[in-house]
């Protein structure tokens, strides 16, 4: 006997597939929320370690990065305050010609008319140039190239981010020079703190024959890191 469409058990059938597909589709949709919902969890987990991670870094650059010393600057160039500082009587003039300086390093005299660049060399600079800097207000630590890089790291924690010439020089009378205009000390270590009174004395000092002229927009010697 074939069951009529309209018969009450048809109508039960009917009524019974449409709520087992609402079921079904009710189950598929809590289903898509938890993985949604998982996802959005391991999303939020994934991107904290990378904040923190991106902190780890930046504290560690902070940290790990040597900090530029900071000094007043535009002190009168008093050598008396300090023990151990020569001066000099060095007269300025610009040349085009090598000069035969009086002092090892150069503290000052005649000079190219183009300034060196202040910063950090690894190789020998031309002295010429390096003068003019000291000119204008620089300072210019000179080390044996047998300095050890433990040595050179604990020299260059002490000087200032500008107005600053680091570089080798052969045949210094001591480990370690800091020259200024008509100024210089000699030092054995870079833990000696007269290199820091040396530039709280003589770093930018108001006694130079140019105050002020700029440390950059001159030229770069070979080996500037």
């Amino acid at each position: 006997m074939t069951p009529n469409p309209g018969s009450p058990v048809n109508k039960a059938s009917v009524k019974e597939q449409r709520v087992a597909q609402r079921a079904k589709k009710l189950e598929e949709y809590h289903r898509t929320q938890k993985r949604a919902k998982r996802n959005r969890r391991i999303g939020i987990i994934a991107g904290s370690v990378a904040a923190v991670a991106v902190i780890g870094v930046i504290v560690a650059s902070i940290v790990l990065t040597p900090q530029a010393a900071n000094y007043a600057g535009g002190g009168d160039g008093d050598a008396s305050t300090i023990d151990g500082v020569e001066s000099f009587e060095n007269t300025a003039g610009h040349v085009e010609t090598p000069v035969t300086y009086e002092q090892t390093p150069p503290a000052g005299g005649e000079h190219a008319s183009a300034w060196l660049n202040c910063g950090v060399y690894t190789e020998e600079v031309p002295s010429e140039n390096a003068v003019h800097a000291l000119e204008h207000g620089a300072l210019w630590v000179t080390y044996d190239p047998s300095t050890s890089d433990a040595d050179l790291e604990a020299l260059k924690a002490v000087l200032p981010s500008t107005y600053v010439v680091l570089s080798p020089f052969e045949g210094l009378p001591s480990p370690i020079v800091i020259s200024g205009w008509n100024s210089q000390l000699q030092v054995d270590d870079a833990a000696d703190p007269r290199i820091t009174d040396f530039f709280e004395e003589f770093w930018k000092a108001s006694t130079v024959p140019e105050p002020g002229a700029p440390c950059t927009g001159g030229i770069d010697a070979p080996g500037k890191a």
